[in-house]
């Protein structure tokens, strides 16, 4: 009796890109330089951060978010990978909390790219994760909060002076 070998691929890759108002440069100086006060732009979806270790939108910080995903509030602690204001660019690796019951990695890379026409920018969030088994869901839920938060900011980011 011949048996199937059916492989699960735990790893996945999501990404979405969200049209914004403000300027690329802003945007990233916001998420990267000063992420205490996203909290102001969706306080549905984003309670605050708290920094641990090092220094906001510094390689090596450590940041602790609190976030609402499905009405259920969450916790993560997550580690600057890379930044470089040049591109816009910051990638986070989530390293304890609530994210981490399901998935044994979690690197999450945001690029503002300024438009080539008219004003504002287009962000793209990309997740690279792998799940803990496979009957953790993808985490479309929160890709869909970052996108609410990241439109957020760019309205704010225009009300700002």
């Amino acid at each position: 009796m011949a048996q199937a070998i059916r492989q699960i691929s735990l790893v996945g890759e999501l990404e979405a890109d969200v049209e914004i108002k403000a300027s690329a440069k802003k945007f990233h100086q916001l998420l990267a330089g000063r992420p205490q006060d996203i909290a102001k732009a969706t306080p549905e979806n984003f309670q605050g951060c708290g920094q641990r270790e090092g220094e906001f939108g510094k390689v090596g910080s450590v940041i602790v978010w609190n976030y609402v995903v499905d009405g259920q509030p969450k916790v993560t602690k997550e580690r600057i990978e890379a930044v470089d204001p040049e591109k816009n660019l910051i990638a986070l690796r989530t390293i304890e909390g609530d994210r981490m019951k399901e998935f044994k990695s979690f690197l999450i890379t945001v690029q503002a790219t300024q438009k080539q026409r008219g004003p504002g920018s287009v962000v793209k969030c990309h997740f690279k994760y792998e799940r803990t088994d496979e009957k953790v869901v993808h985490p479309e839920n929160l890709l869909a909060v970052l996108v609410k938060v990241f439109k957020g900011m760019g309205e704010m980011l225009l009300s700002e002076v």
